[in-house]
């Protein structure tokens, strides 16, 4: 990029660090989510077509930006911007665990999805989650794991084939 830069017009730098600016002064959290939102709410959030009584709770925006790509959910979100992580200093009061909470005493919800990532600091967040929520009277469950679509049993490593195996469904 700095290669680039240094043969492009100067307006081109110029116009460029005014967006980079004005991405810093117009972005901020949805007061509700915490997604990324130019508003008080994100446009998820804004959305009277999205289902009310499912929460995604996801680790950071990308993953939400991951899971919107699928177009296979139409709930609602919450990103806790994060994962448990002791070792680095990170407990539950760094994270957007009691704004969730929250949501569950205030809003309808039936159902939280919890999408955190399959490694160990993932995994304990997800079950201090569990924990956390289970006085509320909603449906708790976790993404699936196992074997990719596509994918060939012979390459899986055998902490995935295990999961898949414990996970399965019925066909």
């Amino acid at each position: 990029m700095a290669f680039y830069l240094l043969h492009a017009p100067d307006s081109y730098s110029d116009a460029l660090a005014e967006a980079i600016h004005a991405v810093k002064k117009e972005l901020k959290l949805c007061a509700r989510c915490f997604n990324l939102a130019d508003a008080e709410l994100c446009a998820i959030c804004r959305n009277p077509k999205r289902d009310p009584h499912v929460i995604c709770v996801v680790e950071d925006t990308k993953d939400l930006i991951a899971i919107e790509q699928t177009g296979a959910f139409q709930g609602l979100y919450h990103v806790l911007h994060g994962q448990l992580d002791p070792l680095q200093g990170v407990g539950p009061e760094k994270l957007k665990i009691e704004e969730l909470v929250l949501r569950l005493r205030d809003e309808p919800v039936k159902e939280v999805i919890l999408a955190t990532n399959p490694d160990a600091n993932g995994t304990a967040t997800a079950l201090y989650l569990q924990r956390r929520l289970k006085p509320f009277d909603v449906k708790i469950t976790r993404l699936a794991q196992g074997i990719p679509v596509g994918g060939d049993i012979e390459y899986v490593d055998t902490q995935t084939l295990g999961a898949s195996l414990k996970q399965r469904t019925e066909f």
